[in-house]
């Protein structure tokens, strides 16, 4: 087998990294004013410095910066567009091999007209790019993320009394980020989708129906918002989305296999890539990936960033083999099944064992493909 020649990789990962305890200690401080803004970044570039360098040494091609200037994963690009705010938080009973976490996320409401005021990512962009001889990965959340937690409730009525206007001014403000990035030399990014993952899970589908949803026209719904948010995308850039079922402190919220949303997830989707978890049963079997056409690629996350322990090789390189039995082998790569911090709070795990996770998931690819 080759390399993949351009993103995905054959060894990728999801994005976050555990934050370094000199980054955490000054975003406290720069909360409680004793630092300004300016100084919390010089913080931040330092830390991007070392995490850059850190997947370097491992051997990965593709390069995050560890999502070290973010609280969430969605909510600090999402409050930067127009028409956004935080309001709150819901109750989300989040759940782990041990027991359970409560946790009330903030929730984004929409007040206003939805706008692309400003480039929200390209300084970021432009940093990362300069401190890295790779390929340099944005990753920001997916348009849904606007829709799906709260419903038609955290849409303002006198905005939009018509939710395909809603809809079409995400799906524009998007397309003006990702002209941006285009434009600055991005040609990889990825978007993160709780949902399309939660219309997995049968409690959150019901959910869905409750909010006055239809579970399964969402997903539809959905690819459509996307499609439209990346269509236009500059020449050469790669668009990958990933599914996620909740990551926090090592927990997670809903489970389900994709059999509910693959046939649109794969054919519907005008991605190029897919992040798939598949660290533990909660997500089911590889039999969905029969949806996938030529020409998509699919990183299986096979490898936990939410456990301590290490996984065998033998184990990653059987259950390649099974999803290979649905989707040609050229068509898979490896990754961890999610990031290691989605949020500043950090998984139960070990930097230590990051840094040992990400170099099984590099010496895995490069036994079965033969490269990255």
């Amino acid at each position: 087998m080759t390399s993949l020649h351009r993103a995905p990789f054959r060894a990728d990962h999801v994005g976050s990294f555990l934050r370094p305890k000199v980054l955490l200690e000054a975003r406290e401080q720069r909360q409680n004013g004793q630092i300004t803004a300016e100084q919390l970044r010089t913080v931040e570039d330092a830390a991007i410095r070392d995490v850059v360098k850190f997947q370097e040494d491992i051997g990965l091609q593709g390069i995050t910066d560890g999502e070290y200037r973010r609280t969430y994963f969605h909510i600090d690009f999402l409050e930067q567009l127009q028409g956004v705010e935080t309001k709150g938080g819901i109750q989300v009973s989040f759940r782990k091999a041990d027991g359970t976490v409560d946790f009330s996320p903030p929730v984004m409401q929409v007040t206003g007209k939805i706008g692309h005021a400003r480039p929200i990512q390209l300084a970021d962009f432009e940093f990362l790019k300069s401190v890295t001889t790779r390929v340099p990965k944005v990753t920001i959340p997916s348009p849904t993320m606007l829709h799906f937690r709260g419903g038609r409730g955290a849409i303002s009525q006198s905005a939009y009394p018509d939710l395909d206007l809603f809809y079409a001014d995400v799906a524009a403000a998007y397309r003006d980020e990702l002209d941006s990035l285009g434009k600055a030399g991005c040609r990889y990014v990825q978007m993160d989708d709780t949902n399309l993952a939660y219309l997995c899970d049968d409690k959150m589908r019901e959910g869905a129906r409750q909010r006055g949803d239809d579970p399964d026209e969402l997903p539809r719904r959905y690819a459509r918002l996307i499609n439209a948010a990346i269509a236009g995308k500059p020449e050469g850039m790669t668009t990958a989305v990933h599914l996620c079922r909740g990551n926090f402190k090592s927990a997670w919220a809903a489970e389900g296999g994709y059999e509910p949303v693959a046939e649109v997830l794969f054919n519907e989707l005008a991605v190029d890539a897919y992040f798939l978890e598949y660290d533990d049963a909660r997500s089911g079997d590889f039999a969905p990936l029969r949806h996938v056409p030529k020409g998509k690629t699919v990183v299986l996350g096979l490898v936990s960033t939410k456990l301590g322990s290490l996984e065998s090789k033998d184990d990653i390189r059987r259950r390649i083999d099974m999803a290979a039995k649905y989707v040609p082998l050229e068509q898979l790569a490896l990754s961890p099944q999610c990031g290691f911090s989605s949020t500043v709070h950090g998984n139960d795990i070990a930097v230590d064992m990051q840094r040992a996770k990400l170099r099984l998931c590099v010496e895995v690819a490069t036994e079965v493909w033969g490269s990255l």
